[in-house]
């Protein structure tokens, strides 16, 4: 299932509490990312990727407000997105990149935070980073690159990160003509600086993990999961396909920050243990919720 019918697909109802405290996520995430675009980034002549990378150099070229260009080029995948993905992402996307376009307007006249320019590409990066992340987490969006390569991606053998990649190596890249090559270089840098934090962000630091653990001592391993990190577990049966031998197999759910807890209760109770861990998008329902520990 491709992103935009999954989006489709959920089309929960949304009360007043969630539509105000989705309003408020969006103004903060555009507002973070209007403060790392015109407080560090574009007076350093840093630039991002996509749909506002282009409207930087666009910016930068004529000498016109930069929000103008970001609310213009983005219109038509505003229409694109309402069509493709719904009403509730369309309003969202549009109030974000409103916001967005009003900000960098007024930060415009806001000398640079810093001059110096390591300094403001890391610290640029990540707040723009954390600004994105936060939107696309309360379900909007700021640039329409992504929409267009979801709409490529299903007439071509390419991925979506593969595309939107691709127009944002070429989008950097064209900083070197327009500012300078280490510029350019630079531009790289805060793009993936601010690729790393949304990740983060979106997915938070409670990221969820699958663990598969083998052992002929599942009770003991089980037991001190169940006490020492507060997780349910489930035994499942399994079997050996070349030896044929029945084995219970121990499945659970953990955060990364409760990883290197996991392997040290396997590895005390059974250092021959197979362990296998996994991301995981997303968990519900289940009782996977963190008990208390006494």
């Amino acid at each position: 299932m491709t992103e935009l019918e999954l989006q489709k697909a959920l089309h929960p109802k949304l009360t007043k509490t969630k539509i105000l405290k989705r309003t408020v996520a969006i103004f903060l995430g555009a507002l973070l990312m209007a403060v790392g675009l015109e407080i560090f980034l574009v007076p350093n002549k840093v630039i991002d990727g996509g749909i506002v990378g282009i409207s930087i150099i666009l910016s930068h070229l004529t000498q016109s407000p930069l929000g103008l260009f970001i609310f213009v080029l983005n219109i038509p995948f505003f229409y694109i997105g309402y069509k493709q993905i719904g009403k509730t992402f369309a309003i969202s996307t549009l109030f974000g990149i409103a916001v967005l376009s009003f900000f960098t307007s007024l930060f415009h006249p806001v000398p640079a935070f810093t001059e110096d320019i390591l300094l403001a590409t890391i610290f640029g990066g990540m707040v723009l980073g954390v600004g994105v992340g936060i939107v696309i987490r309360y379900g909007g969006a700021l640039d329409g690159t992504e929409i267009l390569a979801i709409l490529i991606t299903k007439k071509t053998p390419f991925s979506v990160g593969e595309i939107i990649m691709f127009f944002n190596l070429f989008i950097l890249g064209s900083a070197g003509f327009v500012f300078s090559w280490d510029r350019a270089m630079y531009s790289i840098l805060a793009y993936i600086i601010a690729f790393k934090t949304i990740d983060v962000v979106v997915q938070g630091l409670d990221e969820s993990k699958s663990a598969w653990i083998i052992s002929e001592k599942y009770d003991d391993i089980g037991e001190a999961i169940i006490k020492r990190l507060g997780r349910g577990v489930t035994y499942l049966s399994g079997e050996g396909a070349y030896t044929g031998d029945n084995k219970k197999v121990i499945f659970c759910v953990i955060t990364r920050l409760e990883e290197a807890k996991l392997k040290e209760i396997v590895e005390s109770h059974d250092p021959d243990a197979f362990l296998a861990i996994a991301d995981i998008a997303e968990v519900r329902g289940g009782r996977f919720k963190k008990k208390d520990i006494h």
